[in-house]
């Protein structure tokens, strides 16, 4: 077995890990004994207040007589509703990423004045250092682009002039730039997978700093670069859906304790980054799209309510998929009745399913987010809240309808993201005043001694 920096015998390893494992023991009945709020949850499902934040609202239920009661969600970005923010902007058949980004980063929306010198800004800072490309993403390529991202996020330290201060005016300087630069770095870096991991032709564009950033990222993943305006509309209500959730949500909340130490900007951002990645978050995208392939694959007629339904029961009950009795994409830690980002997202999909012939898989994924929660309380006996879809299970089918590969379905999120990250970042920096530094429960060992090395068995 190859190891970093040399070799380890898997004797060894698994010796280590048995030896791990013995030690490393907790009973799951402690955490309820011990009174701990297990991944920072009460008892109730309601999340731990660890801080305060102006930039966005997540609100899924009401607390009646100190019991949670459903309703429709709402997601609030500085007060405004996103249902509201995403029809203005298709009213007036704008782009809205760039306004969205100056609404969460600055506090209120622009002006047409302000909303083109910030926009002018972002433009002008899309080009990547000197040689980063060919050094950073293509001499060192990476066959998950996330891990790349994250890895030249913190090499953007080396180019930046002042990267440690902390200052306000420092930190909107450097907020700018990774808001330009993470849909080239994205895209660039795809290229690079493309070359040395699939035997592909490498397609490098440049940005275009007269196109806004749905449409750059669709001219620059594409070989041809041509795309439609319905496409790059589609994809900019994309990124306004995954621009912001609060600040408990789990990679915004990695920039905060992050950015509580004092650190720089880089490394915050990369740490997101990296918990963006993981298939609990961010990277659910992944198993929504593996689920549904799986489903498409054993279900012969996909419009049979009863056959998807038969499927759904044996997902559950770990005959099927992955075996892990998921159904991926159904499900939120605060929404009830509804996501609010599922439902923006499934309006806006519709129209390029009927045109782009994709109607058939968009009426499947309607039919599992109608049948799961009957399924589930067949196999579970019963669900003591409602489950409704969250915004994982259509962003999949939206992006292989835009043609973007599945490689890029995590990093394009994170290039929404990296908006809500830095006015997080900023609140974090300006008011929060303190290292985020909980405490966990540290648990009794019989008296132990040191013992001499030749005296250990």
């Amino acid at each position: 077995m190859e190891a970093f920096g040399g070799k380890a015998e898997p004797g060894l390893i698994n010796n280590l890990c048995d030896t791990f494992r013995e030690n490393t023991q907790i009973n799951p009945a402690w955490y309820a004994k011990y009174g701990i709020k297990r991944g920072l949850r009460n008892a109730d499902g309601t999340g731990v207040l660890a801080g305060m934040t102006r930039i966005s609202n997540v609100h899924g239920y009401v607390l009646n007589e100190g019991e949670r009661e459903p309703i429709e969600g709402r997601l609030t970005y500085r007060g405004i509703d996103l249902y509201d923010l995403l029809d203005g902007i298709a009213g007036e058949n704008r782009f809205g990423y760039c306004e969205v980004a100056y609404l969460l980063i600055c506090g209120r929306l622009p002006n047409a004045e302000q909303l083109h010198g910030f926009g002018q800004a972002i433009s002008e800072s899309r080009d990547l250092p000197a040689n980063f490309t060919e050094d950073v993403l293509m001499r060192a390529p990476s066959p998950d682009i996330m891990n790349k991202l994250g890895y030249a996020t913190l090499a953007l330290y080396a180019s930046d002039p002042n990267p440690d201060d902390t200052s306000v005016e420092n930190i909107m300087r450097q907020a700018i730039s990774l808001i330009a630069r993470f849909p080239v770095i994205i895209s660039h870096a795809y290229q690079a997978k493309r070359r040395y991991f699939d035997n592909a032709s490498m397609y490098l564009h440049v940005p275009d700093k007269t196109k806004s950033t749905a449409e750059n990222i669709l001219g620059l993943i594409r070989p041809d670069g041509v795309y439609t305006p319905e496409e790059a509309h589609l994809l900019d209500r994309c990124l306004v859906i995954h621009a912001e959730h609060g600040g408990g949500n789990n990679s915004a909340f990695a920039a905060r304790v992050a950015s509580s130490s004092g650190t720089d900007t880089y490394s915050a951002i990369a740490a997101a980054v990296g918990a963006l990645k993981g298939p609990r978050h961010g990277g659910a995208n992944h198993k929504v799209i593996e689920m549904f392939d799986d489903i498409k694959t054993h279900v012969t007629d996909w419009a049979d309510e009863d056959a998807v339904y038969d499927y759904l029961l044996r997902i559950l009950r770990r005959e099927v998929n992955d075996h892990s009795g998921l159904i991926y994409g159904m499900g939120h830690a605060v929404y009830t009745l509804s996501d609010p980002r599922a439902v923006a997202l499934k309006k806006g999909a519709r129209p390029l399913a009927e045109q782009k012939g994709y109607l058939k898989e968009f009426e499947l994924i309607e039919r599992v987010e109608n049948l799961t929660a009957r399924a589930m309380a067949q196999v579970r006996g019963g669900l003591d809240k409602p489950i409704c879809a969250n915004v994982d299970l259509y962003s999949g089918l939206v992006y292989r309808m835009l043609g973007i590969p599945e490689e890029l379905f995590t990093p394009l999120f994170a290039t929404a993201r990296v908006i809500g990250w830095m006015a997080h970042r900023m609140e974090e920096i300006t008011t929060g005043g303190k290292i985020i530094r909980p405490a966990y429960k540290p648990l009794k060992h019989e008296k132990r001694f040191y013992m001499p090395l030749s005296a250990r068995e």
